[in-house]
């Protein structure tokens, strides 16, 4: 996920650009790894399916909301956003959420690259959790326009790979004996059924995107481009999304106790790929983890000032230590947390939308 202030240079983006940083804006460690898709559909079987093709329609509609919000209100973050619409009392509230899912996203990404480095050489977790800490923070303190720029070479590979892994897994390969889904036992406390889960996988994502996709819907050539990038972003990550729910259920016996579920089943098809795979995580990983911590440290002080290094310092250390809660835990726990506060957000957006629906909009 990108920070709050990400700066999109071009004044005017085409429709494809738009639907590229919409989909690199919710594309993570917990997505590409197929945890997410495992904690919040895999388990409900064919009603995670059906989840999975609401929070398609989801993605559509919100990003659309939010990208002709920020059009409107001429959004340089998701400040501008969240004080339209949630008013003197529940904007604080917001922002105080984004601010916080931040960090937590940047904890859970180092979870994730020790989850990562624990499942692919066995080695222990803390060395992966270190390592993508210490990066990171070099990263942030260091400068943060190339790595925020190599997010757009990252995600198209990605979802390439996650898409092309899922696909062959479910035409090529056997699925895995005993294949029996075990909602019980599999799936979060917090998340009650597929309904209340594809709720909040489209809450908990969308608190993050807003600070992207504000300032994104500025710098969009008009109101069509919007739209249709809109659609094309929403309909690529509920494709990919469905294709890794799909790899996932044929080989859920043996992928429901995994930190990361996709390794298994690239390893499943081919050595080679299993590395390529991890590989490619790994640098969405790195890149997610650098857009979180700066966005982080950006909303609680100025990055110019000299106190900045100690606060990107004391974050990430903060983040290191709330990491040893598991990858997969954070993604159970924390995620619907979030999912359940960001409701909140959606339900001011909406209100603000109608509202807006009755001025004209900018084109």
């Amino acid at each position: 996920m990108d920070s709050n202030k990400i700066s999109l240079n071009n004044k005017s983006i085409s429709t494809f650009k738009v639907a590229a940083t919409y989909i690199g804006t919710v594309v993570g460690a917990g997505f590409a790894s197929g945890q997410e898709t495992l904690q919040f559909f895999a388990v409900f079987g064919v009603r995670g399916l059906l989840g999975l093709l609401l929070v398609t329609a989801l993605f559509i509609f919100f990003g659309y909301i939010i990208m002709m919000m920020g059009k409107e209100f001429g959004a340089e973050s998701h400040i501008e956003i969240i004080r339209h619409s949630g008013g003197r009392y529940l904007s604080p509230l917001i922002d105080w959420l984004i601010t916080f899912f931040l960090f937590g996203a940047l904890t859970a990404m180092i979870a994730g690259s020790g989850a990562l480095v624990n499942q692919q050489f066995g080695l222990s977790p803390v060395w992966g959790n270190v390592l993508m800490a210490v990066f990171t923070v070099v990263t942030v303190l260091t400068g943060i326009k190339g790595v925020i720029n190599s997010i757009s070479a990252v995600v198209p590979f990605l979802l390439t790979s996650a898409v092309g892994i899922s696909i062959i897994s479910v035409v090529f390969i056997p699925p895995t004996a005993g294949n029996t889904i075990q909602v019980s036992e599999s799936t979060s406390v917090l998340i009650t059924n597929w309904l209340w889960a594809a709720i909040l996988y489209i809450s908990y994502n969308m608190v993050l995107s807003i600070s992207v996709l504000g300032p994104l819907g500025v710098q969009a050539r008009d109101k069509k481009t919007i739209r249709n990038g809109a659609i094309l972003g929403g309909i690529g990550l509920g494709a990919a999304a469905i294709a890794i729910y799909f790899a996932i259920e044929k080989n859920f016996d043996a992928v429901q106790g995994m930190e990361i579920p996709m390794i298994f089943i690239a390893r499943r098809i081919a050595y080679v790929l299993q590395i390529i795979y991890s590989l490619v995580l790994i640098a969405e990983i790195y890149t997610t983890a650098v857009s979180s911590l700066y966005g982080f440290t950006a909303r609680v002080c100025d990055m110019d000032s000299k106190k900045a290094r100690y606060y990107i310092i004391g974050t990430a250390v903060l983040a290191l230590v709330a990491s040893q809660f598991g990858f997969s835990n954070l993604v159970r726990y924390l995620y619907p947390v979030v999912g359940y506060g960001g409701i909140v957000m959606l339900a001011v957006l909406l209100l603000a939308w109608f509202k807006a629906m009755r001025r004209p909009v900018k084109a």
